[in-house]
């Protein structure tokens, strides 16, 4: 019976531990989920073109990349001038698709043809991350990028999904304006 009890003990502290592992947040895990977020534009852009239900599109986007729900988020977004934050998950959707807040154009059906990210800048623990960069957005029927700078911080669900807690970005600095 010794025997039995510590190796169900034995199993249950190394299960435990495996999944603590699986858990955590690393730097490819950030660069995953970034990855995960620019194709989400692109698929946006893409359904707004085909004239499909991208405001559906979007909604996924959010519910499955950023923490609305389950934790606060802080979201400053890029295009927001006059309300700059976007405290709902109804504000991000909004932000991206256009919506409730009057001044937002959707952003992410401008459209945009491609997403790219730089090489970023990631702050990792075991439970939470941050990272800093450039990314670059494609106009759909343009070469041209436009490089917007971000910072983003992310947390785990409660399946050890990636999930953003804040997200801010903006355009660089222009000292002739």
């Amino acid at each position: 019976m010794k025997k039995l009890l510590t190796m169900i003990l034995l199993t249950f502290l190394f299960a435990s531990a495996n999944s603590h592992a699986a858990c955590e947040i690393t730097k490819e895990k950030v660069l995953s989920a970034q990855n995960e977020w620019g194709k989400g534009i692109e698929s946006i852009s893409q359904t707004f073109i085909n004239k499909g239900d991208y405001k559906a599109k979007a909604s996924e986007h959010i519910h499955s990349l950023y923490a609305y729900g389950e934790n606060d988020v802080l979201f400053k977004p890029t295009l927001a001038a006059h309300d700059q934050f976007r405290e709902t998950f109804d504000e991000a959707l909004s932000y991206f698709v256009g919506g409730v807040v009057e001044e937002d154009q959707g952003f992410a059906i401008r459209p945009w043809s491609k997403v790219r990210w730089g090489t970023p800048q990631i702050i990792t623990d075991s439970d939470s991350a941050v990272a800093m960069g450039n990314y670059f957005f494609t106009p759909d029927g343009s070469n041209e990028e436009i490089k917007v700078e971000y910072t983003f911080a992310y947390m785990n669900d409660d399946n050890c999904n990636l999930k953003i807690t804040a997200h801010h970005s903006s355009l660089p600095f222009n000292p002739g304006k």
